[in-house]
């Protein structure tokens, strides 16, 4: 199952991220995969797709990194998947 995580850098924080991903590397467990992210402008968010079968593996990952991120875990499915799923409602 696809999730996106919207990562918000506590207190604007963007560098106190990098250095912890520099230092400690993504620190992902097992079974949790890292598809893309994507940066604000700003450095303030961060937005992550990523792959999981078992939303504990979320947990365990956020704990982490709760220091110095808040988290918010969307499941997402994909525009034509959920066109597909609708079309005959439609």
């Amino acid at each position: 199952m696809l999730f996106m995580v919207v990562e918000t850098f506590r207190n604007q924080d963007g560098k106190a991220v990098y250095r912890k991903l520099r230092d400690d590397g993504r620190a992902l467990p097992d079974g949790l995969k890292f598809v893309s992210s994507y940066v604000s402008a700003d450095l303030s968010r961060c937005f992550q797709l990523m792959e999981a079968d078992d939303v504990t593996l979320f947990q365990r990952w956020i704990a982490d990194w709760q220091g110095v991120v808040e988290f918010e875990v969307v499941p997402v499915v994909e525009g034509k998947t959920t066109r597909a799923a609708l079309e005959p409602l439609l």
